[in-house]
């Protein structure tokens, strides 16, 4: 018969889990993952990463090609205009302004073209 081991020390942290990672898990070897018999299947199936719809993709890059431009031109219009306004020009000011609404509106255009896509 053997004797019981003796109540833990609540003071004293327990000396099993105080070993190296190979004693305490002995079932993780240096070749899990690539070299273990286990281990079947890494990663997605067949055909994962492949573009299922290459026209919906090219139609969403042509889209977002054309916002970008759009937004470039928006942002270079409000600093002709902030620095029109700065000048004393308020007549080139507003005629550019009208031309941020003005492509705002095309904007908006654009995106109310195809609403199922969304």
């Amino acid at each position: 018969m053997t004797a019981a081991p003796p109540p833990p020390d609540p003071q004293r942290p327990d000396p099993r889990l105080n070993r190296p990672v190979r004693e305490r898990y002995p079932q993780i070897r240096p070749t899990s993952g690539y070299g273990d018999p286990r281990i079947r299947h890494t990663g997605p199936g067949p055909g994962a990463g492949v573009e299922q719809e290459p026209e919906r993709s090219s139609k969403l890059s042509a889209r977002l090609a054309l916002a970008l431009t759009v937004v470039v031109g928006q942002l270079w219009g409000l600093t002709v205009v902030v620095n029109e306004w700065m000048r004393g020009d308020t007549t080139t000011a507003w005629w550019g302004a009208a031309f941020l609404i003005l492509s705002f509106l095309v904007v908006l255009v654009l995106w109310q073209i195809d609403p199922d896509d969304r």
